[in-house]
């Protein structure tokens, strides 16, 4: 189980990555105070919610991070680098990717900028929005990228080939993603339970006949970490460790034992 915690820096004086409050007589705003609180939320409670849920169980997510939050929200990064969470780039701010002028500088500040904060350059990317250009990978492996979530394009790690050698494609999901699940489809809290299980059920079965297979799970804090929705997400991951043969694992984790099998 690929568990991703998506934690990002959403700039006021910006139109707003997500919304759930559409602006009056829908006539965009800014500053867009109703939502950018909203996210706010999740910065200040959502995700102490979810970093408790997680040290209660024992599991150690990964990280996808607005490099940008290490400098202006460096007591949940910090706490997040000190529970052992893989940090894995997610651009420098929630910002997508085709609106970049230097992907290049943004990609380079983002690994550098993570280096010095953990101690350790990540190995991992999600881009804002799963955004990329047709330049972007290249440019992931040549800052050390070695594995990028934004093909969601099969349930085991996957070989891209790039100018500066191959990086894995490691399986997420637009799915089973709190996002597109709640704040697009409408769904309620329990969709995430439901339909988290009936993927893993028949990953299990298939990997049984066919060799591991690798599920991911996204949640945002805004989202998963407000009262009405934590504990259903509580409850899905007490579910999926009770499953004989699901084993939680950081991204980094998951494609060093990939490389040896």
């Amino acid at each position: 189980m690929f568990f991703v915690v998506n934690i990002e820096e959403w700039d006021i004086e910006r139109p707003m990555p997500r919304q759930v409050l559409p602006a009056p007589t829908n006539a965009p705003v800014l500053p867009d105070l109703a939502n950018w609180a909203w996210h706010e939320y999740g910065m200040r409670v959502g995700f102490w919610r979810i970093l408790k849920m997680c040290e209660a169980e024992g599991i150690r997510p990964t990280l996808s991070i607005n490099a940008n939050v290490c400098n202006s929200y460096p007591t949940v990064a910090g706490a997040a680098r000190d529970a052992g969470w893989e940090f894995m780039g997610h651009g420098f701010r929630q910002i997508p990717t085709h609106q970049i002028t230097d992907q290049r500088e943004m990609i380079r500040d983002t690994v550098e900028t993570i280096a010095r904060f953990t101690g350790e350059r990540p190995v991992g990317w999600l881009g804002p929005g799963l955004t990329q250009t047709l330049e972007t990978t290249d440019l992931l492996a040549e800052n050390g990228i070695r594995y990028c979530a934004d093909y969601v394009i099969d349930d085991v790690p996957t070989a891209i080939r790039t100018a500066h050698g191959p990086i894995w494609s490691m399986p997420y999901s637009v799915e089973l993603n709190d996002i597109p699940m709640m704040m697009v489809q409408h769904h309620r809290a329990d969709e995430l339970r439901d339909r988290t299980l009936a993927q893993l059920d028949r990953l299990l079965a298939e990997a049984s006949e066919e060799g591991c297979k690798v599920m991911g799970l996204a949640v945002h804090p805004y989202i998963s970490g407000v009262p009405h929705r934590i504990g259903v997400l509580e409850a899905t991951l007490r579910a999926i460790a009770s499953r004989p043969g699901a084993v939680f694992a950081q991204g980094r984790e998951i494609l060093e034992w990939w490389e040896k099998v």
